[in-house]
């Protein structure tokens, strides 16, 4: 299999397909959109729960790479609108890895789960051949609710406005100038390509979550949220569709991009509305409660910005000033191709 990143829509339905045995207890399993599974466990009580990779990424650092490897999962966790409460690791370090660093790493993955208020209560760790950077393991984040006190995107409705965090790119652009820092520099200035480094750390979206969360969750208030990671924001969108069966509608020139990260991607042949973009966080609500979300997302130090509406129908449309829809066709994300040809071509 010669490709990076997530295995494309037609290759996980076999994935889909090859679940085990069939149990009644889940009421939101696996499935395209979706960050999270719903378990029943008895009653109305839920079990909310994810699984990510982690990563050390020797250009990012040992204690960046473990906040980040945190962050990607609780992330994922917070678009239910709650917190994860529960962990488990399985770490399998690269035998090149020093005993120091290792230690360094598994501490600041501890300290920032105490940070979020995630306790850890079982896992693996070890270093075996083979074992290489930057995936060096896996993590499940899980925590218990009631029936209707989280959200998952296939709650979306015909009508609600959508909304999104930050702007579109912010890890393809924070990984790239990162790791090829000359390269980068030279080609956008130093003063973008030192804002495109620092947005390492905009890359979560567990306070936007809890901040669209504050409004209420449901009909009258956020109905879903989403991280839009890998295909970036249009393909975190084109999710959301699939998720809910819905359409949709957005207009493009709304979709916020920073000039750094517009800068780094043009820089690296990437397109920033189509590229990884941990950070972002898109999210559907009622309409009566979009300007107070805008507000409420303000108040937190959090950009957020209107670019659209759920519709009946599927898939993903942009508007024009003309009011013409033009449907969206699903690209790859051009993160990995410009990370690997500068591996190749010995950017730095």
């Amino acid at each position: 299999m010669n490709r990076q990143g997530k295995l494309p829509p037609a290759a996980m339905e076999t994935v889909y397909r090859s679940l085990g045995r069939r149990s009644s207890k889940v009421v939101v399993g696996p499935a395209r959109g979706f960050d999270n599974a719903v378990i029943s466990v008895g009653g109305r009580r839920r079990m909310i729960l994810t699984t990510d990779p982690v990563s050390i990424i020797p250009a990012v650092g040992i204690e960046e790479s473990a906040w980040l490897s945190v962050h990607l999962i609780a992330s994922d966790y917070a678009t239910s609108g709650l917190r994860p409460q529960f962990a488990t690791f399985s770490f399998n370090l690269p035998p090149g890895l020093a005993e120091a660093e290792a230690k360094k790493y598994l501490t600041a993955v501890g300290k920032e789960c105490r940070r979020l208020g995630v306790t850890i209560v079982a896992g693996h760790t070890g270093s075996y051949p083979g074992g290489e950077f930057t995936v060096v393991g896996s993590g499940t984040m899980f925590g218990f609710c009631d029936e209707g006190e989280y959200v998952v995107p296939s709650m979306a409705q015909p009508g609600d406005s959508v909304v999104m965090t930050k702007g579109a790119a912010i890890e393809a652009t924070a990984s790239l100038a990162i790791s090829f820092p000359r390269f980068t520099e030279k080609a956008v200035g130093r003063r973008l390509a030192l804002r495109a480094r620092r947005l390492l750390r905009e890359c979560t979206v567990v306070k936007d979550a809890s901040v669209a969360a504050s409004l209420g969750l449901g009909r009258d208030g956020v109905t879903s949220m989403h991280d839009a990671t890998e295909g970036g924001v249009l393909g975190g969108l084109e999710e959301m569709a699939v998720a809910s069966r819905r359409a949709f509608v957005v207009q493009k020139d709304r979709i916020h991009v920073t000039p750094e990260c517009e800068a780094v991607c043009v820089a690296h042949g990437v397109d920033p509305l189509t590229a990884l973009s941990e950070g972002t966080l898109l999210i559907t609500c009622n309409p009566g409660v979009e300007a107070e979300l805008v507000k409420a997302m303000a108040r937190n130090d959090i950009n957020a910005h209107p670019i659209g509406r759920v519709e009946k129908g599927k898939g993903v449309l942009t508007e024009a000033g003309s009011g013409l829809l033009q449907r969206v066709r699903q690209s790859n994300d051009g993160y990995w191709r410009a990370y690997l040809k500068g591996v190749r071509a010995g950017l730095h």
